[in-house]
C-alpha cells in the first residue's frame, strides 16, 4: 500500500472515531462533539463563520507580507553580508527562543484591540524563522558555485537568479513554510486574546458559553487555512525545484 493510500485511510478513521466515540459515550460530548453535529453546526451558521473567516484571512495576508517579505529581504542582507551575519544573527536566534506571546499586550497598547496589533503581533511572530531559513539557506551556498559564475563572467544579476537564489531556495521556502503557519497561529491567537471579530474570537466566545460544537466548527476552519497554506507551499516548492535544476 503506498504512503498516501495509508495517509487517506488514517483520516478516515480518525474521522470515523471523531463520529463514534462521543455517540457511544467514550468521549463526552462536550468535550468532543461528534463530527456530524459539529458540520451542521457550521452549516447553520455558514454566513457568520465565512464573514469571520474573511477577516483572520486579511489579517493573515497582511501578516504574510510582514513577516515572509520581510524575513526573506532581512535573511538575505543578513546571510549575505558578513559582519551583519555575525553581528546580527546571534541576536535573532536568541530572540527567536523567547516566548513572543509575552510582547502582545504591548502590541496592544501600542496599536489598540483593533486588526494593527493582531497583524503586527502575527507578523513578528512568523518574521524570526524566516529570516533565519533565509540567512541559512544563503550560508550554506558552496563558494565555489560562486567563483565558478564570476570566472564564466556572469553579472550580479545572472549571479543572483543563477546561483544565489536556485541554490538557497529548499531552505528559503522552509522557513517560508514555518514563518507562514506561525502567522496563522499568531493571528488567531491573538484573536482569542482580545479581539471582536474573526475565527479565534468566535473559538473563544462559543468557549465560555459551553457551545463546543461551534468551537470545533470554527478549529476546523483554522486547519483547512492552515492545510491550504501548506498546499501551496509545497505547490511552490515542485515549481521552485525543477527552476533550481535548470538554473
Amino acid at each position: 500500500m503506498s504512503p498516501r493510500a495509508i495517509r487517506w485511510l488514517i483520516v478516515a478513521a480518525i474521522l470515523v472515531l471523531w463520529e463514534v466515540l462521543p455517540r457511544i459515550g467514550a468521549v463526552p460530548m462536550l468535550f468532543l462533539p461528534p463530527l456530524s453535529t459539529t458540520l451542521a453546526a457550521a452549516a447553520q451558521d455558514w454566513q457568520a463563520y465565512a464573514s469571520a473567516l474573511l477577516i483572520t484571512l486579511g489579517e493573515v495576508a497582511l501578516g504574510l507580507v510582514i513577516a515572509c517579505g520581510g524575513g526573506i529581504l532581512a535573511g538575505a542582507i543578513v546571510g549575505a553580508v558578513p559582519f551583519l551575519r555575525r553581528l546580527l544573527l546571534p541576536v535573532f536566534s536568541s530572540l527567536y527562543a523567547i516566548p513572543l506571546v509575552i510582547l502582545y499586550p504591548a502590541l496592544t497598547a501600542w496599536f489598540g484591540i483593533g486588526p494593527e496589533s493582531k497583524v503586527a503581533f502575527a507578523g513578528v511572530y512568523g518574521f524570526f524563522p524566516t529570516l533565519l531559513g533565509t540567512a541559512a539557506g544563503i550560508r550554506t551556498i558552496d563558494p565555489q558555485l560562486l567563483l565558478a559564475a564570476r570566472s564564466m563572467g556572469a553579472t550580479l544579476p545572472q549571479l543572483i537568479t543563477r546561483v544565489i537564489l536556485p541554490a538557497s531556495i529548499p531552505t528559503v521556502l522552509a522557513g517560508l513554510r514555518m514563518g507562514g503557519a506561525l502567522v496563522i497561529v499568531g493571528v488567531v491567537v491573538s484573536e482569542m486574546l482580545i479581539s471582536t471579530a474573526g475565527i479565534g474570537y468566535m473559538i473563544s466566545f462559543y468557549r465560555t458559553v459551553l457551545d463546543s460544537p461551534h468551537v470545533f466548527a470554527a478549529i476546523l476552519l483554522v486547519l483547512a487555512l492552515t492545510l491550504m497554506f501548506d498546499a501551496l507551499t509545497r505547490a511552490l516548492e515542485r515549481g521552485c525545484a525543477s527552476w533550481r535544476q535548470t538554473a
